[in-house]
Order: C-alpha cells, then structure tokens, then sequence
C-alpha cells in the first residue's frame, strides 16, 4: 500500500540527495539515474494532474517508463500559465519567480524542500568555482540582496554561497545592487579591503550586471586579488547593451586582471533545481558547459522532440533529479549542441 504524498515525496528526496552526497564523497552513484527519474516522473504523474494530462497527450503511459528519454517533458511556459506542484500553496518554503522581463506572467517554481536545492546548488558550484585546495573567498555578489529580491533563485544561491563557501564577511555588504543601481563604491571597498588581507574574491554576477560595472568604469581597471575568480551567469535581457560572450570574456579579464579561464559560466533556470558550469577552472573548455550527475541535458529537434546527433544544434530538454516536487523533465526554449565534453549554449 502506497503511503501518503508527502511521505513518498520525502523518499524521493532523499534518494536524489544519495546522488549528491556521492558526488561530494567521489563515490559511485547509489542507483541508475534511469530509475530515479523515471520514479520520480511517475509520482508527479500520479499528484499532478497537469501532469497526468500531458502524459495521456502524448500517449505515454507511466507504468511502462524505463528511462528518462519515454517521461514527457513540461516546457518551461507551463510554470508561467499554470502551477506546476503536488502540495498546497501554503506548504512552500520557497517561492522563485522568473525575471519577468518578458511578456506575460512570470514563471513560477515552488519548492517544498529547498534544502534539496541547497545541497545540490552548493556541491556542485563548490566543485566548478572553489576546486581543492582553493581557500575560502570574499564572496560578492552583483545581485539584488535576497532580502530585496527574496522570489529570485539567483539571489538565494549567491547568499547560500556567500554564507557556506566564502568567508565571514563581516559587517560588510555581499550584494551590491539595489533598486536595479550598482553601488560602485561599496564594492571597491570590499575589494579593496580583501586585497590588504590578502584574500581573494569570487565575484558572483550576471551577464548584463557586469556591462553595467563595465560602463561605470569607464574604462578604468578594476583589479581583483591575485587568485579571485568570477561566476558570469545568465544573458542580457534588455538591461544593458549585449556584448558578443567571447569579445565580454576578453574584456572582463583585462579590467580584473584575472585569466579567462577565471571566468566561469554557469547556467540555470527558475525551473531547476541544478545548475551546469564551465569547467575551466579544472582545465576544461571555455564555452563548454558540464552537468553534475543528477543532472542530464539533451539536445532535440524542436518540432519532433526527438534527440538530435551529437554536434547537431537542439532545444535543451533538461532531466533534473532535485525537481522532485514539480517537474522532473523540463522543456526549454534554449538552443543547445553536445560535445564529447558537455553541452554548449547557443541562446534561443
């Protein structure tokens, strides 16, 4: 006999979790990734009726799931139209919303058990930005403060990293934007003050926040502790001038005095749970983006949804163990191309 939702939920939690404690132990993986996902996809079959409609629409039955590749995945406008969760409202502990910088409503992501998100979020960012070895950063984020921006899943992450991979940052600020303007001087002098003790920094920031910091240099320099590093995270969206990501990559370098392979990518939704990084700090590609273990990206033709041939361009059809209470299998709008080494962004 089955036992009630949330004590399934819970189950499936902890198995998901098994596979991120492996990862940070450098164990095998506890069980086929096949098999968690497609259980997990049979759960929110079972207590998602949206679910359960896209099953019967596309002719897939639950029960006969052996892999990942048969569960159908949700796109990503489905967590803008409708809500995409088996508990009530008011059993979300936390709540992220998409950027809303485009048309329409925003998406919504409810989470039940975000420290689910937190272990996944934290060993694998420890593991692409902060390898062995590297000691504790100054963390800074050019960021809204979860305070200011407590629905933006960014906003919770660079806390999470600034309060679990960085060191104690004192009385000073670790978000430096507020009401949509960067404060400039804050952030120098944190800097600053990282350099006289001699640490170093990871700059945690978005694309089109760091063409902000950019054009309020002026062109000035803005050198950061030998040894920092930077997260670079997410596209334009209208709020700065675009700048092609190679000529960005360039330019950012030469104004912190750090080597592009400093810089490193990171990739993530409001929709997951995970997120994928540029390996360059462990001498992988620029440009190439990796997933954890729980994590499986596929690349498919966007009017058959099925896989394309390695090195053929796709949309991104993104398996995510953590997304336990919403949707396993998501559906993106973004253009993607596998390589023997992960998967590279190519924009929408």
């Amino acid at each position: 006999m089955r036992g009630s939702p949330e004590a399934e939920s819970d189950v499936l939690h902890e198995r998901a979790l098994a596979f991120v404690r492996a990862f940070e132990s450098g164990s095998p993986m506890p069980e086929s990734f096949d098999s968690l996902a497609c259980d997990i996809a049979r759960f929110q079959a079972a207590h998602i009726e949206g679910h359960a409609r896209l099953c019967r629409a596309r002719g897939a039955s639950p029960a006969a799931f052996q892999v990942a590749r048969d569960v159908p995945a949700v796109p990503t406008d489905a967590f803008r139209v409708t809500r995409v969760a088996w508990f009530a409202p008011e059993d979300a502990r936390a709540v992220f919303r998409t950027s809303g910088t485009t048309a329409g409503a925003r998406g919504t992501h409810e989470m039940r058990r975000p420290e689910t998100y937190d272990s996944a979020a934290l060993a694998f960012g420890r593991w692409a930005l902060a390898p062995d070895g590297y000691p504790p950063p100054v963390v800074l984020a050019l960021q809204p403060s979860p305070i200011e921006a407590p629905d933006s899943s960014l906003s919770h992450m660079t806390a999470l990293f600034a309060e679990q991979l960085g060191r104690p940052s004192g009385k000073g600020p670790t978000h430096f934007v507020s009401g949509g303007v960067l404060d400039l001087a804050a952030l120098d002098e944190r800097v600053a003050a990282a350099s006289v003790k001699g640490d170093t920094v990871l700059l945690l920031a978005t694309s089109f926040a760091l063409v902000h910091l950019l054009d309020a240099l002026g062109g000035a320099s803005f050198r950061l502790p030998p040894g920092s590093r930077v997260m670079q995270t997410g596209g334009f969206k209208g709020r700065s001038r675009e700048v092609e990501g190679s000529a960005l990559r360039r330019e950012l370098a030469n104004v912190f005095s750090v080597e592009e392979s400093q810089i490193v990518g990171e990739y993530g939704m409001t929709e997951l749970s995970s997120q994928l990084y540029e390996s360059t700090l462990r001498g992988g590609e620029l440009g190439v983006y990796v997933e954890p273990p729980w994590v499986r990206t596929v690349p498919v033709d966007p009017e058959t949804l099925e896989p394309v041939a390695e090195g053929q361009t796709g949309i991104a059809r993104i398996v995510d163990l953590m997304n336990v209470d919403s949707a396993v299998a998501v559906l993106t709008a973004d253009r993607v191309r596998r390589t023997g080494a992960g998967v590279e962004l190519l924009g929408r």
